[in-house]
């Protein structure tokens, strides 16, 4: 069973603020939930290539991931793709203005699981939507917060 996720919230920042925040690996574990760290893998720049390290939590596991960014295009759209980790996965971005100041965050996550993960296949899309709508909540008030 494939897993395809794509949640959206609309963020009352400009689109270079959120995208640059959301963009930023070394974010990610203030906003992702299940995230507890992100380890630069390659020097930081993030651009197509770059490796990232990430461990997290999904259904009390602990997960450790390797993201290769496959494609970014600051302020529009940002692809990752697990390059070392459970299940193949792939992490999008984007990002387009809306109302002149605020933008318009979409994450959307899909792959194949497998492994452990494969039993929890049928519930996996609930549960990852649950997750991302927790972790758009969770910028959006970060971002929100802040008055530069």
């Amino acid at each position: 069973m494939n897993v395809d996720v794509s949640t959206s919230i609309v963020i009352r920042r400009p689109r270079e603020a959120v995208s640059a925040y959301a963009a930023d690996p070394d974010n990610a574990p203030a906003w992702y939930a299940n995230i507890d760290s992100a380890v630069w893998k390659t020097p930081k720049s993030l651009g197509i290539g770059s490796r990232i390290a990430f461990e997290a939590k999904f259904l009390g596991k602990p997960l450790a991931y390797i993201y290769e960014i496959t494609e970014y295009v600051p302020g529009e759209r940002l692809v990752m793709k697990t390059a070392e980790g459970p299940f193949p996965m792939e992490t999008t971005y984007t990002w387009e203005s809306v109302d002149g100041n605020a933008t318009l965050m979409t994450l959307r996550n899909r792959g194949v699981p497998s492994g452990f993960s494969k039993l929890f296949a049928p519930m996996m899309s609930t549960l990852m939507r649950r997750a991302n709508e927790k972790d758009l909540k969770k910028i959006t008030a970060i971002l929100e917060s802040r008055s530069e």
